[in-house]
């Protein structure tokens, strides 16, 4: 990898950090918001689900109308979007404000992953684009590991608000970093228009792909979504337990996306589906583990790693399946993609949110989102038989070609 490149990956990683925190900051002080508006846990949620229903179907919009942008100045433009929506979600009186404020947020979201790692991959050859995805990505598992636990301390010591204001800061950072280090002329094609959006999506393997996504993320947000109302009323951590839980968690999710970076680099569908298969086995474990502290802690250490580990080669997979099925659509695909993560996480932190209030109760989450979880990896090893096919049959095509030259 060239360091010429690395300043602007690194201002990208930021950047990722900052989003990263943002999303997943509300699950740390979800219990302050519910109290603070005096809603139930169910209801709180929604600031996790409204978010992430912003990503979904917001991102491809806005994505379809900036694509006459250069790629550096659309990367500009949503990180000062982001910026300025975390300062009116921290402003916000009142529960519907802050529900419109995340949704603002999320907007930028899918534009800056999905372009972001189509930027990161344009920077290098074909054989270390997972590991320059990874390090993009890198912002986000570091969030989870940093961001996460001390937005999470900030809101609990001064406040709900000022866990989005650390947010809006590190955001400004990112914007600065990269306005100095992107390169003017980037070398992937423009975001399409919404007719080229409907066309990747009429594509039956890209399709697929973006199920597989939708399922590993969704099945991991019944239960994180919640998490800190596991550990605090099934496990009794108290609120600073709850942190350093959180940190652990976030740590381990480090290893995991690096992890994940160097192993889809070789094999992209069998790394997945030995990660998804792990993912819903350790959530099924955390089921019986969860009233437990250590057993807790080991599972989460595990659980953390496995859920961003799948994160660079569900990535690379789409790219790989849009330069093959869509080859004029790759940027489009590969925001669609983040839209169909985060559309999973919607619909995990709403089913979560259901099964909490109902009598199967907060311990049932786990097991929930594991059955999730193995619907995508039933998706991964269904996609791999399709490639191998169509690699099985390419090669009896030229066969006969070879023979005839």
């Amino acid at each position: 990898m060239s360091t010429s490149r690395l300043p602007a990956l690194l201002s990208m990683m930021i950047g990722a950090f900052a989003i990263g925190t943002t999303e997943y900051a509300s699950v740390g002080v979800l219990p302050d918001i519910a109290e603070d508006f005096g809603v139930n846990l169910a209801r709180a949620g929604l600031v996790i689900s409204g978010y992430a229903l912003g990503v979904s179907f917001g991102s491809p919009i806005v994505a379809a109308l900036t694509g006459s942008l250069s790629r550096k100045t659309l990367m500009l433009a949503v990180m000062a979007l982001f910026v300025i929506a975390n300062a009116a979600a921290a402003l916000s009186t009142n529960y519907t404000f802050l529900i419109i404020a995340r949704v603002v947020t999320a907007l930028p979201h899918g534009i800056f992953f999905g372009v972001g790692a189509a930027i990161a991959a344009s920077f290098v050859s074909e054989d270390r684009r997972a590991s320059a995805v990874a390090i993009v990505f890198g912002g986000l598992s570091i969030a989870v590991a940093a961001g996460v636990p001390i937005a999470t301390v900030i809101g609990q010591r001064l406040g709900w608000p000022m866990s989005y204001w650390f947010v809006a800061a590190v955001g400004f950072v990112s914007f600065v970093a990269m306005a100095a280090t992107l390169p003017r002329k980037i070398d992937i094609a423009p975001a399409g228009s919404l007719m080229d959006q409907i066309k990747v999506l009429g594509s039956g393997r890209l399709l697929m792909a973006f199920g597989m996504n939708f399922c590993a993320w969704g099945g991991t947000f019944v239960a994180f979504a919640y998490l800190p109302s596991i550990l605090a009323d099934i496990t009794g951590f108290s609120p600073n337990g709850v942190a350093w839980m959180l940190a652990l968690y976030g740590v381990s999710v480090i290893v995991g996306n690096f992890l994940g970076g160097r192993v889809s680099d070789k094999a992209v569908v069998p790394a997945l589906a030995l990660m998804l298969g792990a993912q819903a086995a350790a959530l099924l474990i955390f089921t019986f583990t969860a009233p437990s502290m250590i057993g807790s802690i080991l599972t989460l250490g595990v659980l953390g790693a496995l859920m961003f580990c799948n994160i660079p080669g569900l990535a690379l997979y789409v790219v790989q399946l849009a330069m093959r099925y869509r080859p004029g659509s790759v940027d489009i695909a590969s925001t669609i993609n983040v839209s169909a993560a985060n559309a999973g996480i919607a619909l995990g932190a709403f089913i979560g949110g259901t099964v909490a209030d109902s009598r199967l109760g907060l311990g049932a989450t786990p097991w929930v989102g594991a059955i999730m979880v193995g619907v995508g990896l039933l998706l991964t090893l269904w996609s791999g038989y399709l490639d191998r096919r169509e690699e099985r049959w390419n090669q009896s095509e030229a066969k006969p070609a070879a023979s005839e030259a």
